[in-house]
């Protein structure tokens, strides 16, 4: 059974504590964790083994099984030499955090569009990929990337372009960042294979997010598309409060975040 999550995003207003707090008393067992005001990246690389300490036993203070590490390193393939090691430095010194806190995987950024273009930017992603692969080559950590509308990797044909060049590369899919473009749920289908984790909120074409009787992402074919590719990772409800971004709309981002995992809950037990 496809499990459910709560991204820690969802709740960046609040502190970490509050945010665990609120995510288990909406009914959730399992946490995303991303990188931002509930986690110090450069904090966790320097100290990973008491970091990590401290996030296990908020985690375990409100019966949360962490499903996701999100690390957003926007500059792996910025036109700079220096600040593309920098980031992809500091993902490999991260990975002893990740290892101490019991991550199942990390899903990265594949860098955002920079200045000279997105051919520029698509064509850097792919050595700064190639190189956080090989650095956990010697790990369980599950290694994805996200497509998302700042990336120069945002449509279906890119995608499939990464995960051939990149071996062992695994896809984290919100569907939302493709359905604000217009596509399709078929048109993600040669990419189910290739997913290990899963974002969902409720969108529509130029809205990044909308309350969800206003979207228009069918979480029935959703899920019955993922069950036919044989999917078994986890669904992570993911509601945002960064209004404007790519036509994002302001939600009541506990009330929908129920609405959605009622309406998933629902469906699963169908299926």
């Amino acid at each position: 059974m496809m499990e459910l999550a709560c991204h820690s995003w969802s709740y960046n207003d609040l502190s970490l504590e509050d945010a665990c707090g609120t995510i288990a008393r909406i009914g959730f067992r399992n946490i995303d964790l991303g990188s931002g005001p509930h986690l110090d990246l450069e904090e966790a690389a320097l100290h990973p083994g008491s970091t990590a300490e401290k996030l296990r036993e908020r985690f375990e203070d409100y019966e949360l099984n962490l499903t996701d590490l999100y690390v957003v390193l926007p500059y792996i393939n910025d036109p700079d030499p220096d600040r593309r090691e920098t980031q992809i430095s500091l993902f490999e010194r991260l990975l002893p955090f990740a290892l101490a806190l019991g991550a199942p995987g990390i899903t990265i950024s594949p860098g955002v569009i920079h200045s000279d273009g997105e051919a520029h930017s698509l064509a850097r992603s792919v050595p700064a990929l190639l190189r956080m692969i090989q650095a956990a080559e010697d790990t369980d950590l599950r290694i994805a990337f996200e497509p998302h509308l700042d990336s120069p990797i945002h449509t279906p044909e890119n995608v499939l372009l990464i995960i051939e060049a990149v071996p062992g590369l695994s896809l984290t899919l919100d569907y939302a960042h493709f359905v604000m473009q217009g596509y399709a749920l078929g048109d993600l289908t040669p990419l189910l294979p290739h997913t290990a984790h899963v974002h969902i909120r409720q969108a529509v074409k130029g809205r990044l997010q909308t309350p969800f009787a206003q979207g228009r992402i069918d979480l029935k074919m959703l899920l019955s598309d993922l069950r036919a590719a044989d999917y078994h990772g986890v669904l992570t409800v993911e509601y945002m409060a960064n209004v404007g971004w790519h036509g994002t709309m302001p939600v009541n981002i506990t009330q929908e975040t129920v609405k959605t995992r009622d309406a998933l809950r629902s469906l699963r037990q169908g299926l």
